[in-house]
């Protein structure tokens, strides 16, 4: 039998072995963790290469224990799951989300599907040895006990185990709860708090008062001449609850002091000494009872209770900084130990201590018990930046680490000042500023700010910039379309070396790329230029789906392949986030398969033949007596008509809002007897390829079915008559051109070898199936939203079905059709070029 664990090699040698880390972006792990270390974190990542599976690492001395599990977990005890017990890998693996490229070991993508501690039942080390590891998970996913065992015999080529759920109060029968499908996303960008907290068990005890201060993790070690901060990584969402540390977000700067015998240093994030700016808070710190020690905090100044950034900036400034005060939120290092391996909560009870006699500037940052969405929602009530939320039991890692997440209530960020222009009148003074931020190594145009000053800071400004005053614009990437710089005029920019970075509060980033409604905050002299990228928008509070109670799970829709109801329902109930911007306010036509889609379909428009609770009526008549049309705007709606039966969900290009105006243009591709999936493929690069000529953009999905679907967002200037003329006269211009390609034709003896490319569904009253909708055909392909990009690596228009359509989601980091929404184009033009 091969070992995964052979002792006589150097640590982790097999895992160096099979990669080449000057290709592969995986951790290499060049020094391992010291084995007996007190790391006891577990993370489930999974993994879609040759195949999809899930990798099972537990850490233990020094490294991580790795098995790959080709079905994944299961809270069923009766499900026993093959694990195939793989190489050791470092614990910084535990953090790896990305794509190892292909002709790499394991090429494909990972996402941290699951993350916690583990708690092994007995010796973990003779456990492995004997083969047979007992341990209760405490995950964002998994909890309760587990359990591996060898089932492999000594000559066997593969050490396989098996992973199974051991009987106790979290064990739950796969018919009733599959764990893989019903959370599929990473707990990187999706966290969700630990499950023992979100879904407490009776079993076990609550959760009272912080034991004792435990430092025993501490390492005796001298004390370090310099240490980089931890930091923290945006949240796109905010975890439901969870074992998390909830601490307001500060408006200031991030400053580290270190002591030593009574000598204090001031140094901020990027390293810089800022000792003698603030020789009360040194001598503060000089007077708190210990020898040596790290500290890390935040400095700022509080107005009318809050945070305020340009009360910080002008007390810099002025010296004249009695009103500054640093809140001190942990502690790395005291007296002689190395406390960064301690958990967090720990240190921050020491720290606490430390600071219970600390004079008027020196506060220590206090933390929330309330849930997080109960204290996010309180903090943008009150106009603060945010929250940061810490890992209870997270130890203090250097650079940017998951286990600190910041969520941001409102758009903010720091943007690198590139040029200026004078205010009007006033000689001397700045009147707005140029921005820009990097994009890998390109320095691209992000608009302008030209309020938040007074007129002394006005002056400052130029000050500053005046001397780093260059001949040409600094950017690498200027926005594309025309500029329309707020508060000056083309031509009088005067632009700069890019060193000097401004904190900015915005509405929103424009779809080209710049920032709306900006207002000045203040000057980042902590933070370096080159460090200044575009950060993502505000944190979202979590949504919750309602509990799915699923009537007749157990009946077949599609026998082909063995989907159920439950199948089809959970799947809409995954995909509802995605789909509803879809749905919301278009009529919605729903075809219904109540004895499974072998049988007798039912294509429903309308109210009066339905009973389906959620579904909005629209009263909007089209012609006299015609019966009111119906829309999907809801989770409820969505799975209220799965539950009924509902596959397939069509919508109309207009909104109820504007019914008469459609805001889309759909090009269904449609091939015919005999074409080829090739054939598809390049149908929709020539299509692309002619609506660019005409001046459009378009976007691209799936069918589901066969073919493919290209639209066009439009800007609803335009009635049916006039969308559906232009839809119809580029089709039989493509016809024409290409007549051994295309067909404008309907009927089947029309498009023999062609593509027909259907502009009927663009008429009043015309549907076409909607994004993520499933299709009643054998296989049950769903229409995704694709790039362009991956256009190449499609196989078919049902590449994706109910069944992996929410796998492949959960790999996707961005929305293709992001900038859609935005893209409202004119027809106008594209008319009088076609005619």
């Amino acid at each position: 039998m091969a070992s995964s664990r052979d002792k006589t090699s150097p640590p982790l040698s097999r895992y160096r072995k099979k990669r080449d880390f000057l290709v592969t972006p995986e951790p290499s792990a060049s020094t391992p963790r010291e084995p007996g270390g007190a790391g006891n974190g577990f993370v489930v990542q999974k993994h879609w290469a040759s195949r999809l599976h899930y990798d099972f690492r537990l850490e233990l001395d020094g490294v991580l224990l790795s098995w790959a599990v080709p079905k994944g977990p299961c809270y069923d005890p009766k499900q026993k799951r093959i694990a195939v017990h793989v190489e050791d890998h470092p614990v910084d693996y535990a953090t790896f989300e990305g794509t190892v490229p292909e002709r790499q070991y394991g090429a494909g993508t990972v996402i941290v599907w699951d993350r916690g501690a583990w708690e092994p039942v007995g010796d973990a080390s003779k456990g492995m040895e004997a083969g047979k590891l007992v341990f209760r998970l405490h995950g964002e996913k998994l909890a309760g006990l587990w359990e591996l065992v060898r089932i492999s015999k000594p000559d066997d080529r593969q050490d396989q185990w098996m992973l199974f759920k051991k009987r106790d109060e979290w064990a739950r029968p796969l018919a009733e709860y599959d764990v893989i499908k019903a959370l599929p996303d990473s707990v990187v960008s999706n966290p969700l708090g630990l499950v023992e907290e979100r879904e407490p068990k009776s079993a076990r005890p609550a959760r009272g008062s912080e034991p004792e201060v435990d430092l025993s993790a501490a390492v005796r070690a001298p004390l370090p001449a310099k240490l980089e901060p931890q930091l923290a990584t945006l949240a796109t969402s905010l975890p439901a609850s969870g074992d998390w540390i909830t601490e307001t977000k500060l408006d200031g700067y991030r400053l580290l002091a270190r002591v030593d015998e009574g000598r204090v240093l001031l140094l901020t994030r990027g390293g810089h000494d800022w000792t003698v700016k603030f020789p009360a808070l040194v001598k503060e710190l000089g007077d708190l009872p210990l020898s040596s020690g790290w500290l890390d905090g935040e400095i700022t100044v509080m107005k009318d209770g809050l945070p305020n950034f340009s009360a910080l900036q002008n007390a810099i400034d002025r010296r004249a900084n009695q009103d500054i005060v640093y809140f001190l939120f942990d502690l790395m290092y005291l007296d002689g130990k190395d406390l960064r391996k301690v958990p967090l909560w720990s240190r921050r009870a020491r720290l606490a201590r430390l600071l219970d006699a600390a004079g008027q500037q020196l506060r220590f940052s206090p933390d929330f018990e309330a849930p997080p969405a109960q204290v996010f929602e309180a903090a943008s009530g009150l106009g603060l930046e945010g929250l940061m939320l810490k890992r209870r039991d997270a130890r203090y890692e250097s650079g940017r680490t998951q286990t600190w997440l910041k969520a941001k209530a409102r758009l903010r960020q720091e943007l690198i000042i590139c040029g200026f222009t004078g205010r009007g009148g006033k000689s001397g003074e700045v009147g707005s500023l140029l921005l820009g931020y990097y994009d890998g190594d390109k320095l691209r145009d992000a608009g302008s700010v030209g309020t938040g000053w007074d007129s002394r800071t006005a002056q400052d400004l130029w000050r500053r910039l005046a001397p780093l005053e260059v001949s040409s614009a600094p950017f690498d990437v200027h926005v594309t379309k025309a500029r329309r710089w707020s508060r000056r005029a083309a031509g009088s920019e005067r632009w700069v070396q890019p060193t000097l970075v401004a904190e900015v509060e915005f509405a929103e980033w424009t779809a080209d790329g710049v920032v709306r409604q900006a207002s000045y905050k203040g000057l980042r002299l902590d933070k370096p230029a080159d460090s200044v990228v575009r950060e993502g928008g505000k944190t979202q509070a979590p949504a919750h789906l309602p509990e799915l109670k699923i009537t007749h799970p157990e009946r077949i829709v599609d026998r082909s392949v063995g989907i159920t109801k439950a199948d089809l329902v959970r799947y809409y109930a995954s995909v509802a986030e995605w789909m509803l911007p879809h749905l919301k306010d278009r009529p919605v036509a729903m075809v219904r398969a109540p004895s499974g889609i072998a049988d007798e379909l039912f294509f429903q428009k309308h109210v009066e033949r339905t009973g389906t609770p959620g579904l909005t009526v629209q009263d909007r008549e089209l012609w006299p007596k015609h019966p009111p049309l119906l829309t999907v705007d809801t989770v409820d709606a969505l799975l209220a008509a799965a539950q009924m039966n509902v596959v397939e969900f069509h919508t109309w290009n207009s909104t109820v809002l504007r019914l008469d105006s459609p805001d889309r243009v759909i090009f269904d591709l449609d091939p015919g007897e005999g074409v080829k999936w090739g054939t598809v493929q390049e149908a929709a690069i020539l299509v692309r390829t002619l609506l660019s000529e005409l001046g459009l953009k378009a976007w691209l999905k799936t069918s589901g079915g066969k073919g493919l679907h290209v639209v066009v967002p439009l800007n609803s200037r335009l009635d049916y008559g006039t969308v559906k003329s232009f839809s119809q006269a580029f089709v039989r211009h493509l016809a024409k051109t290409i007549p051994e390609r295309f067909s404008a034709i309907s009927g089947p003896s029309n498009r023999v070898g062609k593509v027909y490319v259907d502009y009927l569904r663009n008429g009043m009253g015309q549907t076409t199936a909607a994004a993520f909708s499933a299709r009643a055909r054998p296989g049950m392909g769903v229409s995704m939203p694709v790039s362009w990009e991956q256009l190449g690596d499609l196989k078919s228009g049902a590449q994706w079905n109910v069944q992996t359509a929410r796998e492949y989601l959960s790999f996707q980091s961005q929305d293709p059709w992001t900038d859609y929404w935005a893209s409202g184009q004119s027809l106008a033009t594209a008319i009088k070029r076609l005619r």
